[in-house]
C-alpha cells in the first residue's frame, strides 16, 4: 500500500466537466460576509480595494493521511488542492505584478486545518475558511458532498469593486491553475 502523497498527482486524474453551476457568478455583487483567514483577520471580500483573486477548492490533504474517501481521486475535480496552492504560491509575485494585489484561497475547512496547510505549504497569502457556508450558500458557490461535508469545486473568482470580474470553472490542471490565471491577468488568454 502506497502512503497517500496530496503533493502528487495521479497521471489519470479526471477532468471535470462543465455543469454550469458558476454561469451565474460573472458580474456578482460579493455579499457582505466576514470569512476568517488563517492570518487571524476576517476578511470581506466586498470591501477590498482594486483586483483579488480568490481561488476556491475542495480540501488540503495531510502528507501521510487518508482522503477523505477511499475514492478520492476518482471524483472530477476533487483531487489536486496542495499542487494548486503552491502554483498560486509559486507565482503569487506574478500575480501582484499582473494587477492582482490580493490573492485567498478558499474551502469550506475551518481555518484551523486551513492554518496547517499554509504553514506546511509557505502560502504567502492567506486561506479563507467558510465553513459555516454562509458564502456558498449566498452565492450559490458550485459544491459537492463527500462523507457527509459539502466542498467547494473547484474554481476561481477574479473580484474588482465588490463583484465578480472573471470565473474560472471547472479547473484543470489544478497544478498549472495559477499559470491560466496569471495569462488572463496579462492579457494572454482568451475570454
Amino acid at each position: 500500500m502506497t502512503v497517500h502523497d496530496p503533493n502528487v498527482l495521479p497521471p489519470d486524474l479526471p477532468a471535470p466537466g462543465d455543469d454550469g453551476a458558476a454561469s451565474h457568478l460573472k458580474d456578482m455583487p460579493l455579499p457582505p460576509f466576514e470569512l476568517a483567514a488563517t492570518d487571524g483577520s476576517r476578511v470581506r471580500l466586498d470591501r477590498l480595494p482594486g483586483r483579488t483573486v480568490v481561488y476556491a477548492y475542495p480540501r488540503t490533504g495531510v502528507p501521510g493521511e487518508d482522503p477523505l474517501v477511499p475514492d478520492w481521486d476518482a471524483i472530477p475535480g476533487a483531487r489536486g488542492c496542495t499542487p494548486e496552492s503552491c502554483g498560486f504560491r509559486d507565482h503569487h509575485g506574478e500575480l501582484r505584478e499582473a494587477g492582482a494585489p490580493l490573492v485567498f484561497g478558499l474551502s469550506t475547512q475551518d481555518s484551523d486545518y486551513q492554518r496547517e496547510a499554509a504553514t506546511r505549504l509557505h502560502l504567502p497569502f492567506p486561506l479563507l475558511s467558510d465553513a459555516n457556508l454562509e458564502m456558498t450558500k449566498a452565492m450559490r458557490l458550485p459544491t459537492f458532498d463527500v462523507a457527509g461535508q459539502t466542498l467547494l469545486k473547484r474554481f476561481t473568482l477574479v473580484i474588482s469593486d465588490a463583484r465578480v470580474e472573471h470565473v474560472f470553472y471547472p479547473v484543470f490542471p489544478p497544478d498549472r491553475h495559477a499559470e491560466q490565471v496569471l495569462a488572463w491577468l496579462r492579457g494572454d488568454a482568451g475570454p
